[in-house]
């Protein structure tokens, strides 16, 4: 027999039980230890996101994007149009502006001031201070954030689109510039008012989509072959505006001005026309004419003096800025959603740059030099426009049409505003 005491031993557990335990308990461990840098790594996140939250919030407010404040321009209003001008820092730009502010437009500039002049807009709201009545905003049209931001925070009603680089020689030394600036830049305003239910456009084109015509007058119907860049990329812009609203998601309305030589300023002096110096080479006849009257430059210099007209030189359709800008308005008023209207804009009789030039001799008093040079690229002999579709559909017609008048009013302007909207500077002595 075994001794009682030995009997009394508690049993032992198997060997193999005892190991199977222990492995448990280490699973179990190392489970716990993978737990605890887990939940550390989220209390750390947690942490830094409430950090970040309270940095945010305790920036100041130019730090963070805020929505725009409401204004009168951001808001349809009953009985007021809103119009956005494009250019309107521009010659007839800024006039059409002040011909809308007139008639009780509500009026919204957007200009980069490349070829513009802050001097017109300064003019404006001078002439304009109530709240609601005109605003500038300075954005280049070639920016497609800047534009749909631009249409976001406004209520337009419709579209008086200026904006262009708008020379002839210029165009064909910058061709790309041009598609760029009037091409591009109108395919990114028409998306913008597609996008944001703008639905009338007032769109500014040019003669020069015609080209050079083997008929004169020139009519709605004249085919159009421009001939330079400039005229070309309007035609392009023209042929976009079109296309769309022909398509069912438009229900557009539409009126596209093709105007011929512009001259003239406001009878009242409150605005006219000041090119950039450096652009003087490329700029209107009239803006050189006076250059040399005032002594800003020797002498005019006319190319082209062998063209198929009765003296030899260019013959051009000069329409007053003011008769123009009344076209515009009156087109505005016409509009009609689903159509589209196109009508030349001109006087219907053609003058030689030589009678030109004897008539800004007459209006300034000057005998002005003037030498001649061979052709410029890009011009064409004879444009003059058949007005008769604007006088019949929109009871349109130049009033003054009177070359020695227009100029007369012009050089007015020109004499009180030498270096331009900008006061005179200072002689150094």
């Amino acid at each position: 027999m075994l001794p009682a005491s030995r009997g009394s031993r508690p049993p032992q557990r198997p060997a193999s039980r005892s190991c199977s335990a222990s492995l448990s308990e280490i699973m179990d461990l190392s489970s716990d230890t993978k737990r605890k840098p887990r939940c550390v790594s989220k209390v750390v996140m947690l942490a830094l996101l409430a950090a970040m939250c309270v940095v945010m919030l305790t920036q100041p407010p130019c730090h963070r994007r805020q929505p725009p404040t409401p204004t009168l321009f951001s808001i349809h209003e009953r009985g007021i149009t809103h119009v956005l001008v494009t250019g309107g820092a521009g010659y007839i730009g800024s006039h059409a502006a002040l011909r809308l502010l007139k008639d009780s437009f509500r009026v919204t500039i957007v200009d980069n001031l490349s070829r513009g002049n802050i001097g017109a807009i300064k003019a404006l709201q001078n002439l304009f201070p109530e709240p609601g009545r005109l605003q500038f905003i300075q954005a280049d049209l070639g920016d497609p954030e800047a534009v749909n931001r631009i249409f976001a925070e406004n209520a337009f009603d419709a579209v008086m689109h200026f904006a262009a680089v708008a020379y002839v020689g210029e165009s064909t030394l910058e061709p790309l510039r041009y598609y760029h600036n009037i091409t591009a830049n109108t395919l990114l305003v028409l998306e913008a008012m597609a996008t944001h239910n703008v639905k009338t456009l007032i769109y500014s084109s040019t003669c020069a989509t015609y080209g050079e015509p083997e008929k004169m007058p020139i009519t709605e119907e004249t085919p159009q072959f421009p001939i330079n860049p400039y005229g070309k990329a309007k035609k392009m812009a023209e042929d976009i505006i079109l296309d769309f609203s022909k398509s069912k998601k438009s229900d557009m309305a539409v009126m596209i001005l093709r105007y011929f030589n512009v001259i003239g300023s406001d009878p009242e002096g409150r605005l006219g026309e000041a090119p950039r110096p450096e652009l003087r080479e490329h700029g209107h006849i009239s803006g050189a004419c006076f250059d040399a009257a005032l002594g800003i430059i020797p002498g005019l210099k006319v190319k082209g003096t062998d063209y198929e007209t009765p003296d030899g030189t260019c013959v051009r359709d000069y329409i007053d800025v003011t008769d123009l800008v009344d076209a515009h308005v009156k087109a505005l008023n016409k509009a009609q959603r689903g159509r589209v209207g196109i009508y030349n804009v001109g006087t219907g009789k053609g003058r030689s740059v030589k009678e030109f030039v004897d008539a800004c001799k007459k209006a300034t008093g000057v005998d002005i030099k003037v030498d001649y040079f061979p052709r410029r690229a890009g011009d064409y002999a004879e444009v003059y426009s058949d007005p008769a579709k604007i006088n019949r559909e929109l009871n349109w017609t130049a009033q003054r049409t009177d070359l020695h008048e227009s100029l007369r009013v012009a050089w007015t302007w020109q004499k009180a505003h030498r270096s331009g909207y900008e006061p005179p500077q200072a002689m150094i002595l």
